[in-house]
């Protein structure tokens, strides 16, 4: 067994700046991870990072423009933690060396982005997240931050007790990819999850393949809620044939759209009438699939990006990557014509409820980036809004669990802050199989922290050995139906009936993992094994992103229904949560809280 103060399991973003935080605090922290630190996905963040730098910017316009690309669904004391503090991180990795791009007087550049008044995106060429991501792991190697380099964390040991707001997280199992022997690692502090996204539930999308959702299901299944997880963002510019970002900086430069008639349609349909292309992403998303499903796209599947007017300097200096990724997957030579894009899954609004300093219920567990829901951007992420989300509550997270004195938390979490119960009637049941009786947390409420960890070591054993020693099918045919259904029926626009088709279909899959095998018998470097056991975790949050998308009747951010085309401020300005109890999701609803430091936000029409 493994012992430090403080566990941060992943090292993309926002699992550096957890650690970093939890070691500027004294703690011994580690990070034990699937990957190595710099090939985490957050290496493929293109665009930028947002901060009021500026004269006439300022944090409070920021928090604004948050809340309204929001859609209202954010939290305003998280978006007022985050605005006030984005600056001061960015001026932090600007001084770890952060290769900013930079204007002829020196200053860090910021440039326009979807839904912001400013221009306060700072950015590093359309590579931000890589340069950021070798930032940071060059301040972990600098401060000795000792790193479980592919260990694939599988579980979490977590008590029993029956209300998840008494349990207590001690730490975490892992399996070693190296030498495929599983052990148990001890937290003594917390254990703070940054495991990223969950793209990987559906087939078209700009995640990495390990982005499988592993933090979001490990809590979901050890006590803690899941928040608002219908809030899946489409970002308007993929590649069509492999689901690769291109950054929304080619807009943010200037760059257009135009359907098959050659109009640029984000004005032409009145879409966007003031800001065009750089409307929120879900306002950008919903008007290319409206062209194409008009008839107006481009081999009925896509739209025009041309960026070929701003010119071979302006291009090579401020977006060089982008022209290598339309070379090398579309074939394309963005200097000479336009790129083909059409929307893709990007973005995960929901997640692990936790509070302003990364607190779940569940006492010792955290979490922090895009595997939490704090809510900072509620129906609809902004661009730019990750990047500082990753720095400002990685770094509130590893403080927090290092024992740092905070400021007292405004946001509730578990199931005390419930307003009420959720009403959803999903065609089949949903959950466990045998709900009721899978071991989803360490059994014994009353033991000590090292038995709770050896009993789950344990259960986790047990588990790996009888996929390795089964006879029965690949997990890759029930992985390859939930990313179809997913795609075909819980995507930018969304119906009752298609819906209950994906449940039902997330049922039979669920059904199908059941008989699930590894076929691979070594002990190394087993990626069917690991695949496997990703495939189950991509199952709960595909069923909990379709259960959360039934229930919301309304027409709010990212979330489309075609029964419910309008917003419904008296009804819904709350969060969906769905809880694992026992097996079963169950759903409930908690306020959203509008009352920020400056002022209160009250909802208004979204336009751009």
């Amino acid at each position: 067994m493994y012992e430090h103060d403080v566990i941060v399991v992943g090292a993309g973003g926002a699992g550096l700046r957890a650690a970093i935080a939890a070691d500027e605090e004294g703690a011994d922290v580690a990070l034990v991870t699937k990957l190595h630190p710099v090939r985490s996905h957050t290496g493929a963040a293109e665009g930028g990072i947002n901060a009021s730098l500026r004269e006439g910017d300022s944090w409070d316009l920021h928090a604004y423009d948050t809340i309204k690309g929001a859609d209202y669904l954010a939290d305003a004391p998280a978006v007022d933690t985050f605005a006030k503090a984005a600056p001061e991180e960015v001026i932090q990795i600007e001084h770890w060396g952060m290769p900013f791009s930079r204007e002829d007087d020196g200053r860090v550049s910021q440039r326009p982005f979807g839904g912001m008044s400013f221009p306060r995106t700072t950015y590093a060429g359309a590579e931000t997240g890589h340069h950021l991501l070798h930032t940071m792991y060059e301040q972990a190697v600098k401060r000795g931050i000792e790193v479980y380099d592919e260990w694939y964390v599988t579980n979490l040991a977590v008590t029993d007790h029956e209300n998840p707001e008494d349990r207590e997280c001690h730490g975490c199992v892992a399996y070693d990819i190296k030498s495929g022997e599983i052990h148990g690692f001890k937290a003594k502090r917390g254990v703070i999850l940054a495991t990223g996204g969950l793209g990987q539930a559906f087939d078209h999308t700009t995640n990495a393949v390990a982005n499988t959702g592993d933090g979001c299901a490990m809590a979901y299944r050890a006590g803690a809620p899941m928040e608002d997880m219908e809030m899946i963002q489409f970002h308007p510019t993929t590649l069509p044939s492999t689901g690769v970002l291109i950054s929304e900086g080619v807009r943010g430069e200037g760059g257009i759209l135009y359907n098959a008639e050659e109009e640029r349609f984000m004005f032409e349909y009145g879409y966007a009438n003031n800001d065009g292309e750089l409307a929120s992403r879900d306002v950008v998303s919903r008007a290319e699939l409206t062209e194409v499903n008009s008839g107006r796209g481009i081999e009925d599947e896509y739209v025009d990006l041309d960026m070929r007017h701003l010119g071979e300097e302006r291009i090579l200096d401020r977006l060089e990557n982008i022209l290598h990724l339309a070379e090398d997957f579309e074939g394309v030579d963005g200097l000479d014509e336009p790129m083909p894009v059409k929307p893709g899954q990007h973005y995960a609004m929901g997640g692990i409820e936790c509070d302003e300093n990364g607190e779940t219920c569940i006492d010792g567990l955290y979490a922090a980036g895009e595997t939490a829901c704090v809510s900072l951007h509620g129906a609809n992420r902004l661009g730019g809004n990750a990047l500082p989300e990753l720095l400002v509550f990685g770094a509130r997270a590893g403080w927090h669990a290092a024992g740092k004195e905070m400021k007292a938390a405004e946001i509730d979490t578990g199931p005390s802050a419930k307003s009420e119960d959720g009403a959803v009637q999903p065609p089949v049941e949903p959950g466990a199989i045998d709900a009721g009786s899978e071991d989803v947390v360490a059994d014994g409420a009353a033991i000590e922290p090292t038995a709770v960890i050896e009993n789950a070591v344990e259960n986790e054993r047990e588990r790996v050995e009888t996929l390795l020693e089964a006879d029965g099918i690949n997990h890759a045919n029930v992985r390859a139906d939930i990313q179809e259904t997913m795609t075909r029926n819980v995507n930018v626009f969304r119906e009752e009936e298609s819906l209950e088709d994906a449940l039902r279909d997330l049922r039979e899959a669920r059904e199908t993992y059941e008989d699930v095998a590894v076929s691979d018998p070594s002990r190394t470097y087993n990626t069917d094994l690991i695949h496997t056991i990703e495939t189950r975790n991509i199952l709960d949050v595909a069923e909990a992103i379709t259960l959360g998308a039934l229930a919301r009747e309304e027409f709010r951010g990212a979330h489309w229904r075609a029964e419910h085309q309008e917003r419904k401020d008296d009804e819904w300005i709350k969060h969906t949560i769905l809880a694992w109890s026992d097996g079963t999701p169950e759903l409930y609803y908690k306020p959203v809280n509008l009352e920020g430091d400056e002022e209160t936000y009250e909802p208004k029409e979204r336009s751009y």
